[in-house]
């Protein structure tokens, strides 16, 4: 199966790249880590939930990706077969998110939202801040709640915004099964967005500025150390209040999973990743 997803020249463009980095080229292997590296941290987050996790996934998927770099026939893009690599090591990760040991539903993490929820917004140090902290830790939580596949496929079209084709090659699944996934995730996180979150529905019981109380109190969130609203991002990349101001014109349940930053990849895992190259361990490179 062949994916037409990109420009002759563009397609062109990453052919000779890639030979020239299969060939030994140091710094067309550089390039092409760095092509990759953000957007596949995005999915590795996207999947893991927490940082740390995510970091440590992308830095086994770079590798992966780097060790089949020759095996790559241009029958899709670079980062679609990229993808492809990376979505296999996540669904096989043993490491489980703390809501999959946990096998939360989004029933149960719906009526845990409503548990302690204030009745008027937050108005303590740093308000805007901490809501923001609230609003991405939980869409990321939301996704957790769902199985892997139905995770992924949600991810892949309805996030990443990759076509059905795409994704299915991505998968290595037919069109016709990985439709039938999307759709099982997309009604289930419809169903729960819909009765849960008032970025979507006004009439829905969640919001972010009301939950930061409850989500202090149990550690969820710590003021003195922001996880996603001061993650860095992307170069030219999509910040917090870029993604923010989405929500004010998209009010549906992607649109709201989808209003995250452009996340950059931590720079400290991409150059062990260097060191690792520069080792002389990968066939590639000899």
């Amino acid at each position: 199966m062949t994916v037409e997803s990109t420009g002759s020249s563009e397609a062109a463009d990453e052919v000779e790249l890639v030979a020239r980095a299969v060939d030994g080229d140091r710094a067309a292997l550089e390039e092409v880590i760095r092509r990759l590296q953000d957007p596949l941290y995005r999915l590795a987050l996207r999947m893991a939930w927490r940082p740390s996790d995510a970091e440590d996934a992308v830095q086994e998927i770079l590798i992966r990706v780097v060790t089949r770099l020759a095996t790559w026939r241009a029958e899709a893009r670079l980062l679609t077969w990229a993808y492809r690599v990376g979505v296999n090591y996540l669904l096989n990760l043993r490491r489980q998110t703390p809501q999959e040991a946990r096998q939360l539903s989004l029933d149960e993490f719906r009526d845990g939202l409503a548990d302690g929820l204030a009745e008027e917004d937050y108005r303590g140090p740093e308000a805007a801040l901490l809501a923001e902290e609230v609003r991405l830790s939980c869409t990321q939580a939301v996704l957790q709640c769902l199985e892997r596949d139905e995770r992924i496929a949600f991810v892949l079209t309805d996030v990443f915004e990759l076509s059905s084709a795409e994704a299915a090659w991505i998968l290595e699944v037919s069109p016709a099964a990985y439709r039938k996934r999307l759709e099982r995730a997309r009604r289930r996180i419809r169903t729960f967005m819909d009765s849960t979150c008032g970025l979507v529905n006004a009439e829905a019981f969640c919001r972010c500025a009301r939950r930061v109380p409850k989500a202090l109190a149990l550690g969820r969130i710590d003021p003195a150390r922001p996880v996603f609203a001061v993650h860095p991002v992307s170069p030219s990349g999509r910040g917090v209040a870029e993604a923010a101001a989405q929500l004010g014109r998209l009010h549906d349940a992607a649109a709201v999973l989808r209003a995250h930053p452009d996340y950059a990849a931590p720079q400290q895992k991409v150059d062990a990743i260097g060191a690792l190259l520069r080792s002389g361990r990968f066939p590639l490179l000899e």
